[in-house]
């Protein structure tokens, strides 16, 4: 049961922010559904339609999982549960910042987070040094510089 517990905290933390639809009974959901949601079984039916679907679209995720990923996804969760209210607040924050980007600005991000973590340790950690003891000044002079850049290489060459 603890388990089961750990999974509906987890699934209620990973969809936040999904999106209202309309009242789900619980017969329409699956087994597995079902099994991932038994403690909320009895008063399914009160809870607000955002709720049961955002519970019951995280259920659905959480039950396609193979089991090194649901262990990966429980690991990761507790990781989170671990951060201070301050921390969590902030990646929510940063979490909506990037939802509202571009699809390609976000695959611009997604792309520039794979290059740094393809890099050694000591590389990502160099960076990671030189970044903090910027002035903020010096920052966004960076950030400019490298949206010039990106800018320039848009550009149709005549």
């Amino acid at each position: 049961m603890k388990s089961n517990w750990l999974v509906t905290t987890f699934v209620l933390v990973l969809l936040a922010a999904a999106p209202a639809e309309a009242d789900t009974p619980w017969t329409e959901l699956s087994a597995e559904q079902q099994q991932v949601l038994s403690r909320f079984a009895d008063g399914w039916a009160d809870l607000p339609a955002e709720r049961q679907e955002r519970l019951a679209k995280g259920a659905e995720r959480w039950a396609a999982m193979t089991p090194d990923q649901r262990a990966a996804a429980g690991e990761r969760f507790k990781q989170w549960r671990s951060l201070s209210d301050d921390r969590r607040a902030l990646i929510r924050e940063r979490y909506e910042i990037y939802q509202s980007l571009s699809p390609a600005e976000q695959q611009r991000i997604r792309e520039n987070y794979q290059r740094f973590r393809q890099l050694n340790r000591d590389r990502r950690q160099q960076i990671r040094d030189r970044w903090r003891q910027m002035t903020p000044e010096q920052r966004q002079r960076a950030r400019d510089m490298v949206r010039d850049r990106r800018q320039q290489r848009a550009r149709p060459r005549d």
